[in-house]
């Protein structure tokens, strides 16, 4: 499962896997790019990682962060570049892609949709039994859209639905 916390500065991309119901810390990073750099440039230097990662760790899913930008219409656009990259890849991999809101996310990994960022990074260290804090907050938030997306699965196949997710 991989999880991507998106944008086009700092896009974070986390990789857990699931035997039985204990997830496990595969691999976590920053992608980082310039805004001295051409839009474009920036854009493939995302889509050439995440289809390095999609390729490396071949994903059932993946799961981002779903983008609310209302008052925010600049970013909304820099942010949506990105994850169209982000979608392309996945289209070409035939990976399935599920959004999540940040507050599934808090809810999925805290227990409250009004959990800090403090406490989800806490968690996502507790759940992978991770020795130390993710450098990145966006790491640490892509592994918690990874592990939002495993928790929702179980939930799914413990109340009966067959439809994959």
């Amino acid at each position: 499962m991989v999880g991507i916390d998106p944008g086009l500065a700092n896009l974070g991309i986390g990789v857990v896997r699931e035997q039985g119901v204990t997830p496990h810390y595969l691999h976590a990073e920053l992608v980082r790019t310039s805004s001295e750099s051409p839009s474009p440039e920036r854009l493939a230097f995302i889509y050439k990682a995440v289809k390095h990662v999609l390729e490396l760790h071949k994903p059932e899913a993946l799961a981002i962060e779903a983008q609310f930008f209302q008052l925010q219409p600049g970013t909304a656009f820099k942010v949506g570049e990105a994850v169209g990259v982000v979608l392309l890849a996945c289209a070409q991999l035939e990976i399935p892609v599920f959004e999540y809101s940040p507050k599934e996310v808090k809810a999925a990994v805290v227990g409250t949709g009004s959990a800090s960022k403090e406490q989800i990074i806490y968690m996502v260290r507790a759940m992978l039994q991770l020795p130390k804090t993710p450098t990145s907050n966006h790491a640490a938030d892509a592994l918690a859209l990874a592990l939002t997306h495993l928790a929702n699965r179980r939930i799914r196949t413990q109340m009966g639905f067959s439809r994959k997710v």
